[in-house]
């Protein structure tokens, strides 16, 4: 088993205002149909009215972020799945209940996680 990020930027969930609460609850019941199945591992939306802050080695802090990921935000699922099959089954679950094209992306193996 191994697990997968499934996400998607805020940006692309282009949704009418009247329609998000419907969005929201289809989103949520992929999530609960994930939990039955015993694949949810994390799930959540980047809090983007609190901004990101750095933190070196030394525990010092800076109010900024690397350039690649400067503008981070959205939604994003963490699932625990046999195959890269059944996560792109999930994926597109997930992509149809939020109305947005998802990125699939496998997280490497280290037995020590």
């Amino acid at each position: 088993m191994k697990h997968y990020l499934i996400s998607f930027p805020s940006p692309a969930m282009d949704v009418p205002p009247e329609e998000l609460a419907a969005v929201g609850e289809a989103a949520r019941q992929v999530i609960r149909e994930a939990k039955a199945a015993g694949v949810y591992v994390f799930a959540g939306g980047i809090n983007e009215a609190v901004p990101p802050v750095k933190v070196a080695a030394a525990g010092t802090t800076s109010h900024d972020t690397y350039p690649q990921t400067r503008d981070f935000n959205g939604g994003f699922c963490v699932l625990r799945l046999p195959t890269r099959e059944a996560a792109v089954a999930w994926a597109a679950r997930i992509a149809r209940a939020c109305r947005c094209a998802q990125e699939l992306r496998e997280f490497g193996d280290d037995p020590e996680s």
